[in-house]
């Protein structure tokens, strides 16, 4: 089969909320090549396997999303394929005059209160 390769660029609240490391792992179940990396306007990502891979990952993608996390929109383009190796997150890329959407400060979680003040922790 041959393999697909397809862009995605991910706007809303994406920035912040475990993303990226979400994506990570999505791509990395279905095992799928690419990339995903923050830039000024949202997260961009470029995946590449089997057409049914490449396809599971694009529903799971708005299905499974961090829970603090909220698309707004997603652009799919196809590419060609370009053979990667793996996928990894790559560095941030800024672009001017962009526009990001960055989440509230929320509180801090009874399991992580707990951790900061147990002097047997780490985190203490």
């Amino acid at each position: 089969m041959t393999p697909v390769r397809m862009r995605l660029t991910v706007r809303g609240v994406v920035q912040g909320v475990g993303f990226r490391p979400f994506v990570y792992g999505l791509a990395t179940r279905l095992a799928l090549t690419g990339f995903v990396g923050n830039d000024s306007a949202g997260v961009f990502i470029e995946v590449e396997g089997s057409p049914a891979a490449v396809a599971a990952f694009q529903v799971a993608l708005g299905d499974e999303a961090p829970p603090l996390a909220h698309i707004e929109t997603v652009t799919a383009t196809p590419m060609p394929a370009q053979g990667d190796a793996a996928f990894v997150i790559v560095a941030s890329a800024a672009q001017p005059a962009a526009a990001t959407l960055i989440s509230p400060d929320l509180c801090t979680c009874d399991d992580c209160l707990r951790e900061l003040f147990d002097p047997a922790d780490r985190r203490y």
